[in-house]
C-alpha cells in the first residue's frame, strides 16, 4: 500500500471514533490512528498490554523506553492515563468495556468472519489478544488493503484461513472503499476518489451491493 493510500484509510478510519469511546487498536496500521483523531473527540485508547489513554506515537528521539502498545512502538499518554497488568487489561476487554476495536486482516468473510492470525506454513507467535478483541469489542473494524500480495481478493465468499473469530466484523475500510457487513453480505459504503466500482467488484470475491449513485470519499 502507498504512503498515500495509508494515509487516506486511516483518515477515513479516524471518522469511526466516536466521542467518548474506549477504543482498542490492533497491531499494524490501526496503531498510526491516533495522530488523526480529531482532537475535539475525546477517547481512551486502550492496548492490550497495560495501557489506558495512549496519545499518537512517540518521536524515536523523544521515547519513554517504557512505554510501548502491543506492538512495540513507544507511545505517548494523555493526561489521565493509566496502566495496568495483562490480567486487569483483558478484563476490560472480557467484561465488554470496549466500544471499539480496529484490527487488521488476512481474509474477512461475506458473514464476517475472521482470519488475522495465522497463515499456515509461516511463522506465528500466536493467536494474540486478537482472539478476545474480536469477540468482546460492541463493534469490530478492519482496516486492511483490499488484495494481499500477490493480487488475491482479501475479501472472500468464505475464510481458508483459521479463523479468530466467527461473524465479529462489522465494517472493513480497505485502500479502496469502505464496506459493511450486512444480514445478506458485504454491501459498498463508500468508493476512495479514484476507484472505480468495476475495479472494486473484480478485486471483491463476494458479491457487493452497490447503491448507486455510491458515496465517494476523497
Amino acid at each position: 500500500m502507498s504512503s498515500n493510500a495509508l494515509e487516506r484509510m486511516l483518515r477515513r478510519a479516524a471518522l469511526e471514533v466516536r466521542d467518548g469511546d474506549t477504543v482498542n487498536l490492533g497491531i499494524g496500521h490501526p496503531t498510526k490512528l491516533p495522530r488523526y483523531l480529531d482532537p475535539s473527540v475525546k477517547v481512551c485508547i486502550h492496548s492490550e498490554n497495560g495501557v489506558a489513554g495512549m496519545g499518537p506515537r512517540a518521536n524515536p528521539s523523544d521515547a519513554d523506553r517504557n512505554l510501548i502498545d502491543a506492538g512495540g512502538n513507544y507511545i505517548t499518554t494523555l493526561a489521565g492515563a493509566s496502566y495496568f497488568d495483562s490480567a486487569v487489561s483483558f478484563g476490560i476487554i472480557r467484561g465488554g468495556n470496549l466500544d471499539l476495536t480496529m484490527l487488521g486482516a488476512f481474509e474477512v468473510a461475506s458473514n464476517g468472519d475472521l482470519a488475522n492470525w495465522m497463515i499456515p506454513g509461516r511463522f506465528t507467535p500466536g493467536i494474540g489478544g486478537a482472539v478476545e478483541l474480536a469477540q468482546k469489542a460492541r463493534r469490530v473494524i478492519v482496516l486492511t488493503n483490499h488484495v494481499d500480495k500477490s493480487g488475491k481478493p482479501k475479501l472472500v465468499d468464505h475464510c481458508t484461513l483459521p479463523l479468530t473469530a466467527p461473524q465479529c466484523v462489522h465494517r472493513v475500510i480497505t485502500d479502496l472503499a469502505v464496506i459493511d457487513v450486512s444480514p445478506d453480505g458485504f454491501e459498498l459504503v463508500e468508493l476512495f476518489a479514484g476507484v472505480s466500482i468495476e475495479e472494486i467488484q473484480e478485486k471483491t470475491e463476494s458479491p457487493l451491493a452497490i447503491p448507486q449513485p455510491p458515496s465517494i470519499f476523497h
